[in-house]
């Protein structure tokens, strides 16, 4: 499997981005979320996944591990295919996807193009289920603060946080300098993965 490429962004379009690495170029489909992160550079190193069914093999692209991650757990969910998982990355922005999904929103995610009720609350079900899954095994280190401030959007921000992979530690310190300011639990979370 190829984990990433590093290249230069030989061409953009519509869901797509070509980038020649060693004088090979590897065309990805990519969300509107990526196209926009790398509109501005003409090097970049995309993480990849790859695609291979019977009809074919595709390279989707990412221009970050985030959002290759929250792809890779929109395609174990029944129903949601690589492309589907595409369209919904390129529907909202991270933050308001993992907002919607920890917050159990199922009204705003059925509002997202490629989702209808069914899929959204499935989404819920199974990703909620695997986050949970995957945080009970995450071991807090010695130096790890807790976050049991009775402050619920601060507790499901670090919780969206760690589950796209950031550690408890940076998550609380992210959150907690930016609780002040933010207003609701989208904008903390969008206000700590920038200070990340």
């Amino acid at each position: 499997m190829i984990s990433f490429i590093d290249g230069l962004i030989v061409e953009r379009g519509a869901g797509y981005l070509v980038v020649d690495n060693n004088g090979m170029g590897y065309e990805m489909c990519v969300s509107n979320t990526t196209l926009s992160n790398l509109s501005n550079v003409d090097r970049a190193r995309v993480y990849t996944y790859l695609s291979v069914r019977e009809d074919g093999v595709t390279l989707f692209g990412f221009s970050s591990k985030e959002e290759k991650n929250m792809f890779m757990k929109l395609i174990s969910v029944n129903g949601i295919g690589p492309k589907g998982a595409q369209t919904i990355l390129s529907s909202t922005d991270l933050t308001s996807l993992i907002t919607y999904i920890v917050t159990a929103d199922v009204k705003a995610l059925s509002k997202l193009k490629g989702i209808g009720k069914k899929t959204a609350e499935r989404m819920v079900l199974e990703l909620k289920e695997t986050i949970d899954t995957e945080l009970s095994l995450l071991p807090l280190s010695s130096d790890d603060e807790p976050i049991e401030t009775g402050d619920k959007d601060m507790e499901d921000a670090v919780y969206a946080l760690r589950s796209l992979g950031i550690n408890n530690k940076e998550a609380v310190q992210a959150v907690k300098a930016c609780r002040s300011e933010a207003k609701n639990l989208e904008e903390l979370i969008r206000m700590a993965l920038k200070k990340i």
